[in-house]
């Protein structure tokens, strides 16, 4: 510790290397947190998903929609505890930037499916009595600062209304949850409302059933039940497990874990490369008064920590302080994308960006400190 100063004094020798050089770490580390940040988002679903749901939709893709009178042949199917439908609304508010998830369902059963999103009982049953009503999340209302009894206009960008019109629903309830990773920016309406107002041609379809199963273990041969149920029909199906169907939609946009990695790789590469260069340039700058230190007694080792020292300072101070930002901005909801609500820094990635951080520091000392480290006075007394 008490050579902190020296390594500081070190650093501000030429400041606007030094500058330079935490800058470049900071972006990088600024960007592997939010790579990070959006690889959780993209598998939070997953994470969370229910091990007695399972997921039906069409057997063609989730975009080709099924019947909502299938609904009836589902529930009497054995060892089906309950079961809904939904239709992804794919509504906005006051302008595309301002998307969020937004369900046609039944509403009621939609919530006895996912228990973790609470709503006050007289809400609920507002709701019933409600044609127009919705239920909408905490974040959501929240953000656009809507309460109990608001009238909301939504445009119809999947669905648009018979005569163009904006949608008007009518904020009957706001769910919310304990849960800290549970999604609360969704929009759910009442889909009798939905499939009276809509363009004849898309009437009684939905994209998707979410079945509860009352065994989970049975659950693969319930999804094959229902299946071969309606196999040969004018929509056959495809039943999965609700993490699997998740799974797959995000898929759809690429496999997003190696792609992360292979954007990181190439970041932290070349960041290595950066901090390698700066330090092997301040050694090079300081051979004579290196060779003044050893001169005075202080041993190879001493060196060899000075120089890795000065590197891991250089890491940890760009680093560290990425990664704190990023945390207040994700703790505090600064970030807002449509498709990917849920936002968490988790531990583990902190972790591992603390890791990188050391590493970084070790890897790109090592050299100019090896170098430093060999030094002979003679020779380095010798130079300039």
């Amino acid at each position: 510790m008490k050579f902190i100063p020296l390594m500081w004094r070190n650093l501000l020798r030429r400041k606007f290397r030094t500058v330079f050089t935490l800058g470049c770490i900071f972006i990088s580390f600024i960007l592997y947190s939010f790579m990070m940040i959006v690889g959780t988002a993209f598998s939070m679903g997953m994470d969370f998903a229910g091990a007695d749901r399972l997921w039906m939709m069409h057997k063609v893709s989730i975009i080709v929609p099924v019947p909502a009178s299938y609904l009836n042949e589902v529930l009497a199917t054995p060892g089906v505890a309950t079961a809904t439908y939904a239709t992804w609304f794919g509504g906005s508010y006051q302008g595309k930037q301002n998307q969020f998830p937004v369900f046609a369902t039944e509403v009621p059963a939609y919530l006895k499916l996912y228990p973790e999103f609470t709503v006050p009982p007289d809400q609920l049953k507002a709701l019933e009595a409600d044609r127009q009503g919705a239920i909408v999340g905490a974040d959501t209302a929240k953000k656009f600062g809507w309460k109990v009894g608001d009238r909301i206009p939504l445009m119809g960008d999947i669905y648009p209304s018979k005569n163009n019109d904006p949608w008007t629903f009518i904020v009957d309830g706001i769910y919310d949850s304990e849960k800290t990773a549970v999604d609360k920016t969704q929009v759910l309406f009442r889909y009798d409302y939905f499939d009276e107002n809509r363009r004849p041609e898309t009437k009684g379809q939905v994209n998707w059933y979410v079945i509860k199963v009352a065994d989970p273990s049975q659950s693969a041969a319930v999804a094959t039940a229902i299946d071969t149920h309606f196999a040969n029909s004018p929509a056959e199906t495809k039943t999965t497990p609700e993490k699997a169907a998740i799974g797959n939609f995000v898929k759809q946009t690429g496999n997003i874990g190696a792609m992360i990695t292979a954007i990181l790789t190439v970041v932290f590469f070349v960041i290595l490369l950066v901090v390698a260069n700066t330090m092997a340039q301040s050694v090079r700058e300081r051979t004579n008064e290196l060779a003044v230190l050893k001169t005075l007694g202080f041993s190879d080792a001493r060196i060899l920590m000075l120089v890795v020292g000065e590197s891991m300072f250089f890491a940890l101070l760009g680093g560290g302080t990425a990664l704190l930002i990023m945390s207040l901005t994700v703790s505090r909801g600064s970030l807002n994308m449509p498709m990917l609500p849920v936002f968490a820094f988790t531990a583990q990635a902190k972790l591992v960006g603390a890791v990188l951080m050391v590493l970084l520091g070790l890897v790109a000392g090592a050299l100019p400190a090896y170098g430093a480290m060999r030094l002979r006075i003679t020779d380095a007394l010798r130079r300039n």
